[in-house]
C-alpha cells in the first residue's frame, strides 16, 4: 500500500487513514513470514525477556525472525538482523534491551514512515513487533496506516498505557524506588530530617501513589493533583506536634521539583530537608518475578495473534487475563489514578 506514497507528494498521516486503513482488510494480507521486533521509547526492565518470548516463540512458530536496534531510528536506517534461538540466550534476567532504543524525530514525519515501511519491505519483515509506551505505540498506529501490520507490546515503568492495567517494568520500577526509599528513610530518621524523593512519573503518578504507600511515607505528590505547598508544609508540622521526628515526601516528577520543594518545606518549617532524585536509577536492574512472568506471556500472545493474523493489535492485561484490542481503540482510551485511592493513602500518614 506505501508504494503510492513519494517523497514529493506525502500528504498527512490523518489523511492516509482516512484514505487506507478502515478498508484494510486483513485476511487478505500475504502469508507473513517476516517478523520483526523494536524497542521504542525509555528502557524499561523486562524489555529483554519480551524479545526472548518473542523470538522463541515466533521462531517455533516458523516466522523468520529480524531485530530492529535503535528503535524507530533504527528501522529508518535499516538497522535490521535476523535473530535466532541462540541471539536471546541469557537475556531474561538483563535489564534493558540489548536491541537499545532511541528516539527518532525522523520518524516522527510521513517521509521518516514511508522510510520505515521501505526497509520493512527490503529485509522482508512482513509484521512488525514494538515494545514500549503510547510515543511506541503511535509510531506502530502510522506503520499500521500505510499497510505494515503490526503488534504492540506494553514495556513502560510508568504504568500509563491506557488500554492495559500493567505494563512491562513497572513492578521492578516500583520495587527498585522503595529499596531506595526504605535505606532513606534510616538516614532520615536518624538525623531527624525530612527526606523529599522525586521518582519517575512525568504525567502519571502510579510509581509515586504506590511507592509511597508502601514505605510509609507523610506525603505523596502526583501530577494529577496540583501541588499545594501550604498544605504540604501543614502535615509536616502537624506530624512534628505529634511527636515524629523524621518525615518522607515522595514527588512523582511531574508533579513538582524535589529540590525546590525540599528548599521551600525547610523555609517554611526549620526542619532540615534533603532532596533526592532516583532518577534512572529506577530503570536498571534485573527484572522481577512478575515482570519476566508478564513479558514472557505477552510475548506468546502476540505471536499468537499473528499466528491467527489478529493484526494491528496491542497486547494488555485486563481484569486479570492477557489478551488484545485494536491499535486505534487501544490509543483512544484514558485512564488516570482514581482520587479514592489517593484519599485512601492519606489515611495512612
Amino acid at each position: 500500500m506505501f508504494e503510492e506514497y513519494t517523497n514529493g507528494n506525502l500528504p498527512n498521516l490523518k489523511e492516509m487513514v482516512a484514505k487506507n486503513y478502515e478498508n484494510i482488510d486483513l485476511s487478505t494480507i500475504p502469508e507473513i513470514k517476516g517478523v520483526g521486533i523494536l524497542t521504542s521509547g525509555g528502557d524499561a526492565p523486562g524489555m529483554n525477556a519480551t524479545i526472548r518470548a518473542v523470538v522463541r516463540a515466533g521462531t517455533k512458530a516458523g516466522f523468520k525472525m529480524m531485530g530492529v536496534t535503535r528503535g524507530y531510528h533504527g528501522l529508518w536506517k535499516g538497522e535490521i538482523k535476523e535473530l535466532g534461538h541462540r541471539d536471546v540466550s541469557e537475556t531474561l534476567q538483563r535489564g534493558g534491551t540489548f536491541l537499545m532504543t532511541a528516539r527518532s524525530k525522523s520518524f516522527e514525519t510521513p517521509a521518516g514512515v514511508l522510510q520505515g515501511a521501505k526497509m520493512c519491505n527490503v529485509f522482508g519483515v512482513d509484521c512488525m513487533v514494538v515494545i514500549g509506551g503510547d510515543g511506541s505505540f503511535r509510531g506502530a498506529r502510522d506503520l499500521a496506516r500505510i499497510g505494515i501490520p503490526v503488534i504492540g507490546i506494553p514495556g513502560t515503568i510508568d504504568n500509563d498505557v491506557a488500554c492495559t492495567d500493567y505494563t512491562i517494568g513497572y513492578d521492578t520500577a516500583m520495587n527498585t524506588a522503595m529499596e531506595a526509599i526504605d535505606k532513606l528513610r534510616d538516614t532520615a530518621s536518624s538525623h531527624e530530617r525530612c527526606s523529599v524523593i522525586e521518582v519517575m512519573g512525568r504525567h502519571a503518578g502510579y510509581i509515586a501513589l504506590n511507592v509511597g504507600i508502601a514505605t510509609g511515607a507523610e506525603i505523596i505528590l502526583l501530577p494529577e493533583r496540583p501541588l499545594d505547598m501550604k498544605e504540604v508544609v501543614r502535615e509536616i508540622l502537624d506530624c512534628r506536634n505529634k511527636g515524629k521526628r523524621h518525615y518522607i515526601v515522595i514527588v512523582a516528577e511531574g508533579a513538582g521539583n524535589a529540590t525546590e520543594i525540599a528548599k521551600q518545606i525547610e523555609e517554611a518549617t526549620e526542619i532540615e530537608s534533603r532532596p533526592t532524585i532516583l532518577g534512572h536509577l529506577q530503570r536498571g536492574g534485573s527484572p522481577t518475578l512478575r515482570d519476566r512472568t508478564m513479558a514472557s506471556l505477552m510475548g506468546i500472545h502476540a505471536i499468537e495473534c499473528i499466528q491467527q493474523k489478529k493484526l494491528n493489535r496491542l497486547v494488555c492485561y485486563r481484569d486479570g487475563h492477557i489478551t488484545d484490542v485494536d491499535i486505534e481503540e487501544g490509543l483512544s482510551v484514558k485512564k488516570s489514578i482514581s482520587m479514592e485511592d489517593v484519599e485512601r493513602s492519606s489515611l495512612l500518614s
